[in-house]
């Protein structure tokens, strides 16, 4: 059955691509927490320096204040992506299911043509049981 052939490499290209969606998220949540781990370490050397770390004060260093709204933005973004990656894996998971739907149809569908070539084979022999040929 072509169709069904057909279906299951679909349904197998549909399970790849939803993994490496979830690999391509887990990919950027691991750069963006970095990034936003490095603007830590930057906000705080730069305010050691200044000695100032009141983010009121007249005098906090413009280039703290602007690495914080980015780093703000950083974590912003994974806390989104992280809403996207459960909304992947389960999507992931429906694929797998739909897979598994579609190999088991397949197996049925080759246990079945199976059957059907050993009772025509049974039928050329004429060693076809006695109860089916009654039917």
């Amino acid at each position: 059955m072509k169709s069904r052939d057909t279906l299951v490499r679909l349904k197998r290209f549909q399970v790849e691509e939803k993994r490496r969606r979830i690999i391509q998220l887990n990919a950027m949540i691991a750069e963006f927490t970095r990034m936003a781990n490095d603007l830590d370490r930057e906000i705080a050397t730069e305010e050691q320096r200044v000695n100032i770390a009141d983010t009121n004060h007249y005098a906090y260093p413009t280039y703290a204040r602007a690495a914080r709204t980015r780093r703000d933005n950083m974590v912003a973004s994974v806390n989104e992506l992280r809403g996207q990656l459960e909304e992947a894996e389960a999507r992931f998971e429906e694929a797998k299911e739909d897979l598994a739907k579609a190999q088991g149809q397949e197996a049925r569908d080759r246990g079945v043509e199976r059957m059907v070539d050993v009772v025509a084979e049974r039928q050329v022999a004429g060693e076809m049981p006695a109860a089916a040929r009654r039917a």
